[in-house]
């Protein structure tokens, strides 16, 4: 089969490639059309996953379909962004029918779930990987940025960290856990929920976001360092599965929280005001430290001493002695 069989066969065709709100034109021809409203702006992230490197090189391709989408709109989400469509760019070291046809239907479950269609992209043959670009939409000066947060500001997340670097292990085959613990820690590393809802709802409100695919402690720093702010983290306020504490104990679930990453949850700075509001809306928001003056990241524990750990998070190209 060559690369247009491939793209017709298995991608065009589905579902989520037949167009939406926002495609003016999707695959098919040199470019793909975008119909932006008036007094919105265009919000674009790229994200790439190597096999051996993002995930395991032999995975099961529907699973691995839903989460390479996902951590890519999450993207999305960060900013605040109402989804438009997304284009892949796949390599693949052979054409294999059965391994094609499960990643296209993990990837049309992922897409219809945020509300993103195919809009085109590109095959060619090489080692394993994945590049998604995804599209979104914002009303002019209401994107969510890094350089917001300032001093009296709280420090909040979207819902529970460390389940996906909980689930590492497991999915690594490096050890085996009962499936009331398992289950929902897999679950969540391969296929992680964007906070698309949360990301809209906290416009006009956060003052800075992210999302958090590299740990909490590691992608606090970028906020704290956009912003020219300290961010301070109260360990005892980290939100904890049950799932994770029972695989990992409650120090490891901790660790796991703080520099574990793959979470995908958004991270966010708030002005106290807009708390109540948020809570009574519904919006799982956990309080996990403050903004202060000064400059950097540091973890507290109860008695208000600085334990902050040397290694923060994960990072591609750490520079060793």
């Amino acid at each position: 089969m060559g690369e247009f069989e491939l793209i017709s066969h298995y991608f065009a065709a589905a579902p989520c490639a037949q167009g939406g709100e926002g495609v003016g034109l999707g695959i098919g021809d040199d470019c793909a059309l975008l119909n932006l409203p008036a007094g919105e702006q265009l919000a674009i992230s790229t994200d790439t996953l190597v096999a051996g490197v993002h995930f395991p090189a032999l995975c099961e391709p529907l699973l691995l379909g839903q989460r390479s989408l996902a951590v890519a709109a999450s993207d999305l989400a960060a900013m605040g962004a109402t989804p438009i469509g997304f284009t892949l760019a796949l390599t693949l070291p052979e054409v294999g029918s059965r391994w094609l046809q499960a990643y296209a239907e993990g990837l049309d479950r992922m897409a219809r779930h945020c509300g993103l269609s195919l809009i085109g992209g590109d095959t060619t043959r090489g080692p394993l990987s994945i590049t998604m670009t995804v599209f979104g939409r914002v009303p002019a000066g209401q994107a969510l940025l890094r350089s917001g947060a300032r001093a009296g500001d709280l420090l909040c997340v979207g819902g529970d960290l460390g389940n996906a670097a909980g689930a590492l292990p497991l999915v690594l085959g490096e050890r085996t856990a009962a499936a009331a613990l398992a289950e929902p820690l897999l679950a969540h590393y391969w296929s992680p929920s964007p906070q698309l809802a949360l990301g809209q709802a906290l416009r006009g409100k956060a003052s800075a976001a992210l999302d958090i695919s590299d740990g909490l402690l590691a992608d606090c720093g970028h906020i704290a360092k956009a912003s020219k702010v300290a961010l301070q983290v109260d360990l005892d306020e980290l939100p904890l599965s049950s799932a994770l504490q029972g695989l990992l104990g409650l120090e490891g679930a901790r660790q796991a929280a703080l520099s574990g990453g793959d979470d995908y949850v958004l991270a966010f700075t708030l002005p106290p005001q807009h708390l109540s509001s948020l809570q009574q809306d519904g919006w799982p928001l956990h309080v996990v430290g403050r903004v202060l003056e000064g400059q950097g990241v540091s973890l507290h524990d109860r008695q208000g001493q600085d334990i902050t750990p040397a290694v923060r998070g994960y990072q591609h190209f750490r520079e060793t002695p």
